[in-house]
């Protein structure tokens, strides 16, 4: 019985242990703990060795249980392992498979704080504005103090542009404009903090 530290005796066995002396019923505990501690005790006592003969089998029958029991359990224990470790790899596959989808479709041309415009946005106003221009805009929008409340970098950035009037063609006056507009934006950023 190694590596086991408790065992089963029945309370049926009061019966046996009342008809034997308390002399006798002490000589066999002490043989029964003697077997279950694996140490293969012997008795010249024939009556000891009669009633210990019927304890032995039950004590042998709950142990083959057992050992039963303990490898179903540990079978039990690797699949659930086995099961838990194949959903962590399986969430870390879909993690990375969320990753790479959102960096694939998603190219960001900039990004700050909570906004962000992707180059396909950034390529229509590039069709209407300069680089340059778009650029001085994102800045100003970025400096921006109240910019927490705006939900679309491309809506923002292609109203602010707009409203310079600040096309491709236009001259430098709508350069000029522009500046203007973004220095009015910062102005009154920093007149509200």
């Amino acid at each position: 019985m190694k590596n086991k530290k408790s065992f089963l005796l029945y309370t049926d066995l009061k019966e046996t242990f009342e008809a034997l002396t308390n002399e006798k019923a002490g000589e066999l505990i002490k043989h029964i703990l003697a077997y279950v501690n694996d140490e293969n005790p012997t008795s010249d006592d024939m009556l000891i060795n009669a009633v210990f003969a019927n304890i032995k089998h039950t004590l042998k029958r709950d142990l083959n249980k057992w050992e039963e029991i303990k490898v179903q359990r540990s079978e039990a224990g690797r699949k659930g392992g086995l099961a838990k470790a194949s959903n962590a790899k399986q969430r870390l596959a879909n993690l990375a498979v969320n990753v790479n989808v959102n960096d694939n479709v998603i190219n960001i041309y900039r990004k700050f704080n909570h906004l962000s415009i992707s180059k396909e946005e950034f390529n229509k106003l590039n069709k209407l504005y300069s680089t340059e221009q778009i650029d001085n805009v994102l800045d100003a929008i970025e400096n921006f103090a109240n910019n927490k409340k705006y939900k679309s970098l491309y809506l923002t950035a292609r109203n602010w542009l707009s409203k310079e009037n600040t096309s491709v063609s236009s001259n430098t006056s709508a350069d000029d404009a522009l500046l203007k507009h973004v220095k009015t934006q910062l102005n009154a950023s920093k007149k509200r903090k």
